[in-house]
């Protein structure tokens, strides 16, 4: 745990893992209701007339973009609002394209898989149950 500059507000925080202090977690949340309701009546809006309409700023709705939680309309791909961080190919959500993913999860599958076995006596199990067979 430290203390860190929240990267939405750049107030200090007291970070367990995440960038973002609980206060602007809590309004990303609310702001997430209020663009899905929005999205859901004007099915084909583009991001500048869905921040201008709600009052969320681009910065939140690029936010839910990229956490999965909001997918671009465009069964193309290729609207030009968020691109793969890897390839930089266009996507609809998230932060890698399908293939990038795969990737990724194969490369840590293959790293996870190739490891060798830790220590299987009791010296290496100290402050942990050891399970009998």
């Amino acid at each position: 745990m430290n203390i860190i500059q929240c990267s939405m507000c750049k107030k200090p925080f007291q970070s367990f893992g995440s960038r973002i202090c609980g206060n602007c977690l809590e309004k990303i949340d609310k702001d997430f209701i209020i663009v899905r309701d929005y999205i859901y009546e004007h099915k084909h809006a583009d991001m500048d007339t869905v921040s201008e309409d709600t009052g969320v700023p681009k910065q939140i709705i690029m936010h839910l973009l990229k956490e999965g939680r909001l997918t671009i309309d465009d069964p193309s791909g290729e609207s030009g609002i968020l691109f793969c961080e890897v390839c930089k190919k266009p996507i609809n959500t998230g932060r890698m394209c399908k293939s990038c993913k795969e990737k990724v999860a194969n490369t840590m599958h293959q790293n996870v898989t190739s490891r060798p076995p830790q220590g299987n006596d009791s010296k290496s199990l100290k402050g942990s149950a050891k399970l009998q067979s």
